[in-house]
């Protein structure tokens, strides 16, 4: 069985390309062959002079570790429970959404039960 004209044809397209690349390369310089390395001339190191910095003056910061410093801002007021309302649970109302639950609203309760399903 011999190979298929199909075949051959792609073949031979493709090694008349590759034919017109090397015309074309060898006609603008990019010759796949290599060149002798150009011979560099030897240049001894010499160290980079020392890099310029600025002075900069130290300031002394403020030590707050052992008193209260004037300005600041007062603390936030605590969260207590007062008592007014009485809790009698918490609901999960969507995967960790915590809800509280009070005894003058029951009703609500029985809503989020029902969301949850």
């Amino acid at each position: 069985m011999s190979t298929p004209k199909w075949k051959k044809d792609a073949r031979m397209a493709e090694q008349l390309k590759a034919k017109e690349k090397r015309i074309w390369d060898k006609k603008y310089g990019l010759s796949a062959t290599p060149k002798k390395p150009k011979v560099r001339e030897f240049v001894p190191y010499t160290p980079a002079p020392e890099p310029y910095y600025r002075e900069t003056p130290h300031y002394k910061s403020l030590s707050t570790s052992d008193r209260i410093v004037p300005g600041s801002t007062a603390p936030a007021e605590r969260k207590v429970y007062t008592g007014e309302r009485r809790l009698l649970g918490i609901a999960t109302m969507h995967k960790s959404n915590m809800v509280p639950i009070f005894e003058d609203n029951k009703e609500e309760a029985k809503e989020i039960a029902r969301m949850r399903r």
